[in-house]
């Protein structure tokens, strides 16, 4: 493989990389500035709130019932492996565009960003964006998330929307030129 294929290849990861910088130092001055379990900001009429709460689970609190061992295999262990993957099957294959690479850099850098939480802070995942929406699923908020969960859900979304609508060729499929006599 040439270099520039290479470059081609493994640049999309700087977009983890800032990712889980942006993530880790969101949440340090969240912990460091605002006091759990507090609202520290209000903007838009309640809209948006900056606060500081804490998720021992998975989005939506799914698994925060379950016992310490369990949560730390599911919900380290089991994510690690997933990215583990994600990172060897976008290198290897030649079916991702370019632009699908840098969506699975997002959902890598947001996956990192969480798997790091919860393996180096007591209280886990350090949450601290609350979005008001009126009553939708019967909520009056969303569930609080951080820059991590957004990266996640954004680049997770565009991902399966790219697999769905974005022509793929074939192997084989290319049109071939015929050479001329």
């Amino acid at each position: 493989m040439n270099t520039k294929a290479t470059l081609r290849r493994y640049t999309p990861f700087l977009l983890s990389l800032v990712i889980i910088v942006v993530d880790q130092i969101t949440k340090a001055w969240v912990v460091r500035v605002i006091p759990q379990g507090t609202v520290h900001a209000s903007y838009m009429n309640d809209f948006l709130w900056i606060v500081h709460v804490r998720n021992s689970a998975i989005g939506f609190s799914l698994g925060a019932d379950l016992p310490e061992t369990f949560k730390r295999i599911l919900f380290i262990a089991l994510p690690l492996i997933l990215l583990i993957a994600m990172v060897v099957m976008v290198l290897r294959s030649k079916e991702f565009s370019q632009y699908q690479r840098w969506l699975v850099a997002g959902i890598i850098g947001g996956g990192i960003g969480n798997i790091v939480d919860r393996m180096f802070r007591p209280e886990w995942v350090v949450d601290f964006i609350s979005v008001r929406i009126y009553g939708l699923f019967g909520m009056d908020r969303w569930p609080t998330f951080n820059v991590a969960d957004s990266s996640l859900v954004v680049t997770g979304i565009l991902l399966m929307l790219s697999l769905i609508f974005m022509k793929h060729p074939h192997p084989g499929s290319e049109k071939k030129e015929i050479p001329h006599e």
